[in-house]
């Protein structure tokens, strides 16, 4: 037997080289953005020969695309793991709070959200209908729990929240982001605020979140608990649909709250 073959096919190494890719081009578009990054580059980055990406990636924009997933990925994980061990996430404010946080500790989801184009090049002009569609109705279907749950305010439709929440998020995104590249000298995705200045930034968020959508009376202990598990069966299926535990180096699926495969 071929010692090299047999290495050559060990997963374990194929997913390290991977993970150096992905880093390598994480760093690259974070510092450069995508119109300014070649698969040359990244494989200088990785310290491995070209062809060595295609092997994994059929093309640039499939690898920046897989770049991107990771960190959604990621930022879902901390997102599901907190819901499960603190069923309160689930609320809108809490959610807001924390949602904000892992999107501005990953400028890679920042620019993504925001549809930057420095940051992003081609793919800002490239969307999936189908994960649009997904999203959307996870979204929809979310704020209906909320209202199912008596968690939303009573003359305000689910609908008309999931509006309202969405245009808050995006806006408190785009304005931490304006301040940051008016103080900052790095390039726009790679600026980043104080942390201190996020958790303040976030604790606004979720009070503004919490005294325009939500009702004052508390959700019963029972409640929460049953509301967060359906919510965290709700987003682990949107993760799952998206294929991002295909992805090498993504996220556990015990980490996110999914069952093992059978």
């Amino acid at each position: 037997m071929n010692p090299t073959a047999g290495r050559s096919r060990d997963p374990s190494r194929g997913r390290e080289r991977a993970t150096r890719i992905l880093d390598a081009a994480e760093d690259l578009l974070l510092r450069h953005g995508a119109r300014r990054v070649t698969v040359e580059d990244v494989a200088v980055g990785a310290n491995i020969g070209k062809g060595t990406v295609y092997l994994h990636w059929e093309t640039r924009e499939k690898l920046f695309a897989a770049v991107f997933d990771r960190a959604v990925a990621r930022a879902m994980s901390e997102l599901l793991v907190a819901m499960r061990t603190r069923p309160s996430t689930c609320l809108p404010h809490q959610f807001a709070h924390d949602y904000f946080l892992a999107v501005m500790h990953r400028p890679l989801l920042r620019g993504l959200l925001l549809a930057d184009p420095e940051l992003l090049g081609r793919l800002a002009r490239q969307h999936d209908p189908a994960w649009d569609e997904r999203h959307h109705l996870v979204s929809e279907r979310y704020f209906r729990l909320l209202a199912e749950y008596g968690v939303l305010r009573a003359e305000l439709g689910a609908d008309e929240v999931a509006y309202a929440f969405q245009a808050t998020f995006e806006g408190f995104v785009r304005a931490e982001g304006e301040l940051t590249r008016s103080e900052s000298a790095a390039p726009p995705a790679a600026a980043q605020p104080a942390a201190t200045t996020l958790e303040r930034r976030a604790d606004l968020l979720a009070r503004t979140v919490e005294l325009a959508f939500e009702d004052s009376r508390p959700v019963t202990t029972d409640d929460l608990r049953s509301l967060a598990a359906d919510v965290v069966d709700l987003f682990t299926d949107l993760v799952d649909r998206r294929g991002f535990a295909d992805l090498v180096d993504l996220v556990d699926r015990a980490e996110l709250g999914a069952p093992a495969a059978s």
